[in-house]
């Protein structure tokens, strides 16, 4: 068998988002930042946290893997950063379990913030209680394998649904879904987050004072 040497399609010393701004994007819904976005970055709806109460935020370590093996998930584990959210593209196999409780523990660890994968985890419960946020199209026990001999990606873009993934893009997790925003625009987007924000508190408390939505938005 001849073996791929995965530092030829491995990508290191991807820019990183500042530690502030991180900690800006934590306190926003994912809604918030997609809407402030002007609609951009929803990952498919399927993709859910595996317990409702995980949330995630940090910046995207992507990974291409073979379908059903998940060699190449452990590699990026190797070279993750703190912070890091890992976001993986299974190549369309959703019905595989490509993560469990010992990639789980050893992500937290290496002391990433969470993991978004467009297919299918295993060790629900396990996960549930470690509390490493995973977000996945649902749970699988079907197993997976190593083919040393077949191409991943890691740091490289990935399409998750219709959006494109950059290392480096800002990654955020909650209740409601996952949401992509591009490195170039967090700034911005953020900013214009908090903004709506105290805009859609003001309106809460102009509705609870008696005025109407249609009334309140002209309509």
């Amino acid at each position: 068998m001849n073996a791929v040497n995965p530092s030829l399609t491995t990508r290191l010393n991807v820019p990183r988002l500042s530690s502030d701004l991180i900690a800006k994007a934590k306190s926003l819904p994912t809604a918030t930042l997609h809407e402030a976005g002007k609609k951009i970055g929803a990952l498919p709806s399927a993709i859910k946290p595996v317990s409702s109460v995980f949330r995630t935020c940090g910046q995207a370590l992507t990974v291409h893997s073979p379908g059903g093996d998940n060699l190449w998930l452990h590699r990026a584990l190797a070279i993750a950063q703190e912070g890091d959210v890992m976001v993986v593209f299974a190549n369309g196999a959703y019905e595989h379990g490509y993560w469990g409780e010992i990639m789980g523990t050893m992500a937290q660890s290496r002391g990433l913030a969470g993991l978004v994968i467009d297919a299918c985890v295993r060790d629900g419960a396990l996960i549930s209680t470690m509390g490493f946020p995973v977000f996945s199209r649902g749970l699988c026990i079907r197993g997976t394998g190593k083919d040393f001999g077949a191409t991943g990606w890691i740091n490289h873009p990935i399409m998750i649904g219709d959006v494109i993934v950059h290392a480096g893009d800002l990654i955020v997790g909650d209740g409601d879904g996952v949401v992509s925003i591009p490195q170039s625009k967090a700034q911005e987007i953020i900013e214009a987050g908090i903004l709506r924000e105290v805009e859609e508190a003001a309106i809460c408390e102009r509705i609870k004072s008696g005025e109407t939505t249609m009334a309140i938005y002209g309509w």
